[in-house]
Parts: C-alpha cells; sequence; structure tokens
C-alpha cells in the first residue's frame, strides 16, 4: 500500500491474482527445478568463481586501458588515475540465469576522452597480452560495436560506451536517463543492454521466483529452437520481459505456476498488443522511441515486447509471419503439457524435449556461407545469417508456401580439399564422406590443396496440400526471393567475390547431412531413399517436378 492507503502494484495494470499458490502448485515447483537440475541448467560453483575471478581481472585491465589512453591523450599522471573506467555486466548473467560455458555480457564504460577507435585499436592489444586469453576477435561495424574473447575458458562479449564525464567513478550508476545526453546512438544502445537488464530487475516482485521461471523459459525455448533475436524468434530480453510480465500478474506464485501461466496467457495473447513492464514516458533526448501514443505507426511490429527502460524499443522488430506461427504453436503446446504437469499426468521432461525441425519437412533450403579464411569467414557467415530473416519474409509471398522455417543456428564445417573440383564443391555443400573425414596433415604440402571454411543455415518450407482433384507435378518458383536475397548480401560494403561464396539451393529431407542430427537419430543412411541427378549421383536436384524449383543453384 502507498502511503495515502491506494493500492500499488508492479506493471501497467494491477496484478490478475495476488493469492498464494496451492500445495500443488508449490510441489510442482519443486520437480521443476530437479529436472532443471538434471538438464544440466545450473553451472558449478567453481566455474561461478571462475567467472568471478575473470571479471575482476577484466575491470582491472578496463582501468589500465582508461589510464593508458589519458596519458597518450596528454593528461597527467593523476588526472589519468582518476579517470576510471568501469565494467557492468547485463543480459543472463547479470539477471541470474546463466549456465554452464555461457558467456558474459559485459559493458566498458569510459570517460569522453576515450574513444571508439581506441577500445578496438588499444584494448584488443591489451586483451591478446593478458594471461588466460584465448580469443580475440572485434567487430566495429556491428549494429552494436563488440570485441569477444575468452579469458580462462570464460567468454565474454565486450561492448563500450563513453559518457560525456571526465571521469568514471566506481559508484556511477547507470539508471539516471541524463547520462545519455549527447551519446552516440552506438553508445545508447550499449548502454541500453544494462539499463534494461536492471530495469527488468527492478520491475519484478520476487526476484529468485523470476530467476527459477525464466530458466525454465530460456531452457523450453533452446530445445524447441525458438531462440533467436537474429532469426526472427525471440531473443534472451525478449523472454525475460514476457516472464517478468507474468510475474507481475502474479506476484505472489511460484515458479511453477508462474510458468503454467506464463504458456496460456502467451498462447491467448492478443497480438500486436504490446508487452509493456511499465508505462512509457518520453526521456530527455530527441531520440526516436516507442510510444503508446503514436503506437499506430508501430504496427508493422507482430508481436511488439518494449523495453522498460528510456529509450524504449521493441526487442522483436524481427518477427516475421511464419517465426510468429511457429512460435505460437509452441505456446499452444507447452499450454497442453504443463496442464498435464500440473494435474499430475507427465514430468516436466516432457517440456523439454528436443524439437523435431530436421524431421518436420520434406523440403529444405539451405543457406551456405563460404570463404578460405578462418577469421574472413567469422564476419562473412554472420553476415550472411543477420541476411536469412529477409528471405524469410520474401518466401511468404510465394504462392502455395505456407510457412518459411529459420533453423537457429548455423552448421559450420572446415573441408581440406586438393583440386579446385573438390573446393567448388565443398562451397556448395556437396562433400563426399572421404573429403569430410579428410584431415589437415592429409594435403600438407601438397600442390593446390587448400581449406574451405563453409557455414550451412536452414530454412524448412511447409508446403500447401495438392488441391484435390489436381493432376501432374507441382512447381514453386522460389527464384525471385533467392535471388533477390544473394543480390542483398552481396551489397555488404565488405564482399569480396574472390573470397567470399554463397549458394541458396534446396534439398529433399533424405538428403539432409548427418551432422545436423543427433547420434542415432536418423535412420541409417542405406534406409533412406537418396535423391538422384540424372546421372544417378547422389547430389541434391533442383530439377525434380516436385521439389521447390528455381533456376539453377545461386553460386558464387
Amino acid at each position: 500500500m502507498s502511503t495515502n492507503g491506494a493500492p500499488t502494484y508492479l506493471g501497467v495494470t494491477p496484478p490478475i491474482s495476488v493469492n498464494e499458490s496451492n500445495e500443488r502448485e508449490k510441489l510442482v515447483t519443486v520437480s521443476l527445478m530437479e529436472e532443471l537440475r538434471r538438464q544440466g541448467t545450473f553451472e558449478s560453483e567453481e566455474e561461478s568463481k571462475t567467472r568471478e575471478i575473470v571479471l575482476g581481472r577484466l575491470a582491472s585491465l578496463i582501468k589500465k586501458f582508461v589510464h593508458k589512453i589519458s596519458l597518450q591523450h596528454g593528461l597527467s599522471e593523476a588526472a589519468a588515475d582518476a579517470a576510471g573506467g568501469k565494467i557492468f555486466t547485463f543480459g543472463s548473467y547479470r539477471l541470474g540465469v546463466h549456465g554452464p560455458g555461457t558467456d558474459i555480457d559485459t559493458l566498458c564504460v569510459v570517460p569522453k576522452h576515450v574513444s571508439r577507435e581506441d577500445f578496438f585499436e588499444a584494448l584488443e592489444p591489451m586483451l591478446r597480452e593478458t594471461e588466460g586469453v584465448t580469443e580475440v576477435t572485434g567487430v566495429p561495424e556491428a549494429y552494436v560495436p563488440i570485441v569477444t574473447t575468452k579469458i580462462s575458458g570464460i567468454p565474454i562479449d565486450l561492448t563500450m560506451a563513453r559518457l560525456a564525464l571526465s571521469s568514471i567513478p566506481d559508484d556511477l550508476t547507470l539508471q539516471d536517463d541524463n547520462l545519455l545526453r549527447n551519446l552516440d546512438e552506438r553508445c545508447i544502445r550499449s548502454l541500453n543492454g544494462s539499463r534494461v537488464t536492471d530495469e527488468i530487475l527492478r520491475l519484478v516482485p520476487n526476484v529468485e521466483v523470476f530467476r527459477d521461471a525464466l530458466r525454465c523459459i530460456k531452457l523450453w525455448a533452446q530445445k524447441k529452437a525458438i531462440y533467436s533475436n537474429v532469426n526472427g524468434f525471440l531473443g534472451g530480453v525478449a523472454w525475460a520481459m514476457l516472464v517478468a510480465r507474468i510475474c507481475q500478474l502474479y506476484p505472489s506464485a511460484v515458479a511453477g505456476a508462474i510458468v503454467s501461466r506464463f504458456f496460456i496467457i502467451m498462447y491467448q495473447w492478443s497480438w500486436p498488443q504490446p508487452v509493456l513492464l511499465k508505462q512509457i514516458e518520453d526521456g530527455p533526448l530527441p531520440v526516436r522511441v516507442w510510444n503508446p501514443r503514436l503506437y499506430p505507426a508501430d504496427r508493422s511490429h507482430r508481436m511488439p515486447i518494449i523495453t522498460p527502460a528510456y529509450p524504449s524499443m521493441c526487442a522483436t522488430h524481427n518477427v516475421s509471419q511464419s517465426t510468429q506461427m511457429i512460435m505460437t504453436e509452441e505456446f499452444k503446446k507447452g499450454s497442453e503439457i504443463v496442464e498435464k504437469v500440473i494435474m499430475g499426468t507427465t514430468q516436466w521432461s516432457e517440456l523439454f524435449v528436443k524439437h523435431d525441425f530436421f524431421h518436420k519437412y520434406r523440403y529444405y533450403l539451405q543457406v551456405i556461407a563460404s570463404t578460405g579464411d578462418p577469421d574472413l569467414h567469422i564476419k562473412w557467415a554472420g553476415t550472411v545469417e543477420s541476411r536469412i530473416r529477409q528471405l524469410v519474409m520474401k518466401l511468404e509471398y510465394v504462392d502455395s508456401l505456407t510457412l518459411a522455417h529459420p533453423f537457429v543456428k548455423g552448421f559450420e564445417q572446415v573441408t581440406h580439399c586438393l583440386t579446385d573440383d573438390e573446393v567448388r564443391d565443398a562451397a556448395q555443400g556437396e562433400i563426399s564422406d572421404a573429403i569430410a573425414k579428410r584431415k589437415k596433415e592429409d594435403i600438407e604440402g601438397k600442390e593446390g590443396a587448400s581449406v574451405v571454411y563453409s557455414t550451412t543455415f536452414y530454412i524448412g518450407l511447409a508446403i500447401e496440400p495438392k488441391q484435390a482433384g489436381a493432376v501432374g507435378p507441382r512447381r514453386l518458383d522460389i527464384s525471385y526471393p533467392t535471388t533477390e536475397f544473394t543480390k542483398q548480401v552481396k551489397m555488404w560494403e565488405k564482399y569480396d567475390e574472390s573470397a567470399m561464396g554463397i549458394v541458396v539451393r534446396h534439398i529433399k529431407s533424405t538428403a539432409l547431412p548427418d551432422h545436423v542430427f543427433d547420434e542415432g537419430e536418423r535412420q541409417p543412411r542405406s534406409a533412406l531413399k537418396r535423391p538422384k541427378t540424372a546421372k544417378g549421383s547422389g547430389k541434391s536436384s533442383n530439377t525434380s517436378p516436385d521439389v521447390p524449383h528455381k533456376k539453377r543453384r545461386l553460386v558464387t
């Protein structure tokens, strides 16, 4: 209750219920936590301590970095010492729902005289010289510029924001909106991760219940392959905000009850009604934000979930018609399973059964990105992946295609080739078992030998049933969306036709490579019918009368 006697609550509407959970809900919460432990979602105490040590070392390194740059800018030794520098964690680690081996999203806050160029040109070498650092990769041209590294085996994603301050005190917090004044958009985006995470934790009535429920939902979304912002599903922040909203609606419920109501409400939610954790207000900056009064201008967002820290943004702008349909179906299945769990007719383990993506469709698109250099490939494959959702949206306009289902990760291969023909085949995804087993030492010293690095992304194609009485073969013309996609990818400013390959082709499910399946997940190869070309080889054919049709393989 507030001081004037009026009821207070977290969220934009009053709670649906403030009643405590019943004994059955408390009991299934105990079994839920046991299942989450069996699933390996909690890290060991040893790894937890390692993370703390790594973050302490990183905090010291950032102060040394700021000190070094301060001296280079002519500051005195005393002023350089006072310049400070501080790190903030955000994402799953800050929320307290990280698991074994997951990375730590970390924000490096520096004073105004430290530039972004300094961050990439000076900090990267300092990281490489640091004991225990095994990997350092900078991506300055990313939407949120980032340095990825691994320290003592702990992966770190490091972003940077320079504030309009001459020094960064150790007790600095990022809650004050005025800190965003006079910052460029990249700094604002970098700060937003930490600010949003802290605001989510502030807006939930019971942090421990929120964490337990979110850990469950994250695991479920990962198992069902619907956890990926870049591919048009929901990312970690969006899932966290959805769970936080249910916690606001049931402030006294235990985690098992929150999970149960999460699926019911999400399946019944009237999209595009936005999910808001608090009322959105205009902030101090002339930056366009999502504003309820302007909502009609934002109807392109199919599942709007709005971040609670200024500047508020839609965390789900990548969601497409297809990915929304896929998530809605999973919400429905989840609600049915959890209802059975509450009734005692099934176990929590059923909720976490792995997806059936590679068994679900008869036809798939392969998008294959390839290069001959491992460092270049990281950037090229990432660029291609970031455009996959645009291919999905183009495919949604193809007649007779009811769904284009992108998978949430790519499959990487390193192929050791002896001839130009093998290089060409590897870039097109046609790698024989013999070549796939070849190792680095098998090609060393041999003339003309080279290595191909490739990443293959998959899109499942759902085709509407053949109409009753229809005769003859059907063709799906997907040449336009695939051609436009490859053109768009090649418009990347760093695209080099001589060093980068992009292939889009369709295959039947029977031609899927073994490495997309877990061991023992598919039938023995001999039991599968292989699609054949006119010559009878095992390569996929793009001219079969029944398969999605395009002109020929799109090969660069």
